[in-house]
């Protein structure tokens, strides 16, 4: 099953020309990044969902950012691991031969850009870029700490006390004549996707003929989104993730583990490609 199986899913690889490669959690997973989500997954008492809501930040703008910037600090520390690699060092050998690869991603860390990946959509936004509330220009920060106040700030432990910072010293906007209040410029639960985003995304998966979901299942959102459109066309879609899903059976390929280790032999240089 393993071999030939990889092997049927490597001569549709060998002769596509647009690859879409839908990634989720679980590739950050994988580098250690935590989630915030499900079992054991809490930042002092609480998990995303209580945190990443508009309605936090306006009721305690303070503790989402010491949150946010827990989080920011922590992907320091944290690297690509090979399923990053292997789909970025495709992208690039790809493009040298006229193909392209696209990388939509739930995760907000940046670590595709990381790994090289050039031609990504993060349709939920990044940790590193601040949206201004106030005239809502949207910036890259890679500061460390993002601002004065926050150094030291946002351990983890249920037992930390709430830095409660006053407004006016969280994030500002550095915009002439503005100074307004920044947010991390991540899609919140109960905020929507950036339409424009969604847009281009939409024209990739048209234009598609392989499709990976990688670290994530095609019946959970975002890939449950999208795998159906393009399996609907008749285009082949693999599935690269820990679990075995009752949905699975609608696609053509599921490879079942770790991706840092089933997707580097997936992707890696086909004996038809000319170098």
């Amino acid at each position: 099953f393993g071999v030939f199986y990889l092997t049927e899913f490597r001569e549709h690889f060998a002769k596509a020309k647009h690859i879409a490669i839908i990634t989720g959690a679980g590739v950050s997973a994988e580098s250690g990044v935590p989630t915030f989500r499900g079992q054991g997954g809490y930042w002092r008492k609480w998990q995303a969902q209580d945190l990443a809501t508009p309605e936090a930040f306006s009721r305690d703008p303070s503790l989402v950012w010491e949150f946010y910037h827990y989080r920011r600090e922590v992907m320091r520390s944290k690297m690509p691991n090979p399923a990053h690699l292997a789909i970025a060092e495709c992208e690039s050998r790809l493009s040298k031969q006229g193909r392209s690869v696209v990388i939509i991603t739930q995760n907000i860390d940046e670590l595709h850009h990381t790994a090289g990946s050039k031609h990504v959509y993060e349709i939920h936004g990044s940790l590193f870029k601040t949206r201004c509330m106030s005239c809502g220009e949207v910036k890259a920060n890679h500061k460390s700490p993002i601002c004065p106040a926050l150094e030291g700030k946002g351990e983890p432990d249920p037992s930390a006390k709430d830095a409660r910072i006053p407004v006016e010293h969280l994030p500002r906007c550095d915009r002439s004549g503005c100074n307004g209040l920044l947010r991390p410029h991540v899609v919140w639960f109960g905020e929507t996707l950036d339409s424009d985003i969604l847009t281009a995304v939409e024209q990739e998966l048209e234009i598609c003929d392989l499709c990976l979901i990688v670290g994530t299942s095609s019946v959970v959102y975002p890939a449950a989104m999208f795998a159906p459109q393009v399996a609907g066309r008749g285009v082949p879609v693999a599935e690269f993730n820990m679990e075995y899903t009752p949905a699975t059976k609608r696609f053509k390929y599921h490879f079942e583990g770790p991706c840092g280790v089933t997707l580097p032999p997936a992707l890696e240089c086909h004996e038809s490609e000319v170098i």
